[in-house]
């Protein structure tokens, strides 16, 4: 009996170990507390014409389980996207950090409509290309772009199934196929489902 009530308290302490209060919040409101893995705090820069600095943001707070805790920048051209994660309580209290505007000689493919062969400069927080795959729906979905080694270190990136990274310029290849920017961040837009639409649709 007293051997039980061992193993139980030792599985109370690892399992409270694993519990964070993290904030829950979207874009510009009010913040809630929830019980989290891990703590994330991710930021959505878009191309758009209705923004007067041609650059739509979208902020956001919330959980992240353990394959998706990464600190880092993902660039896929028009949309960028950077995670900030921790692992102690209230830790997102502070926005993602902004990529950098310094680029950093580094070339890598990205998608644009159904052709993957449009190169784009890397900035200096991105070191690495990337090409990422996933099946929606049935569907084969491809992302490719510029993105921290730290992001190319999740066990899972975001939603995909398969991604591979590569250090070399234009090592990523320029293969054409039906890409989309929904699976890379379908995790992260689980925060707020409305910012997916906005991404979707902004020009």
């Amino acid at each position: 009996m007293d051997r039980q009530i061992s193993v139980f308290l030792l599985f109370i302490l690892f399992t409270s170990g694993h519990s964070l209060t993290c904030y829950s919040c979207h874009s510009e409101g009010s913040c809630v507390q929830q019980q989290c893995y891990s703590c994330l705090s991710a930021k959505y820069f878009m191309k758009s014409s209705f923004s007067p600095y041609n650059t739509y943001v979208q902020k956001d707070k919330g959980c992240a389980t353990a394959g998706e805790c990464v600190s880092g920048f993902i660039n896929i051209g028009s949309k960028k996207v950077s995670t900030s994660c921790c692992n102690t309580d209230l830790c997102n209290d502070k926005d993602a950090p902004d990529p950098s505007n310094v680029t950093s000689g580094k070339h890598c493919y990205h998608c644009e409509g159904h052709s993957c062969s449009s190169v784009l400069r890397c900035s200096e927080s991105e070191d690495h290309c990337f090409t990422a795959t996933g099946d929606l729906g049935g569907m084969l979905r491809l992302a490719k772009g510029c993105v921290s080694k730290s992001v190319c270190n999740a066990t899972n990136m975001f939603g995909f199934e398969r991604i591979s990274c590569c250090k070399r310029n234009l090592c990523n290849g320029a293969e054409s196929i039906t890409p989309s920017f929904l699976f890379l961040c379908c995790s992260l837009l689980s925060l707020n489902p409305a910012a997916l639409h906005i991404l979707l649709n902004i020009q």
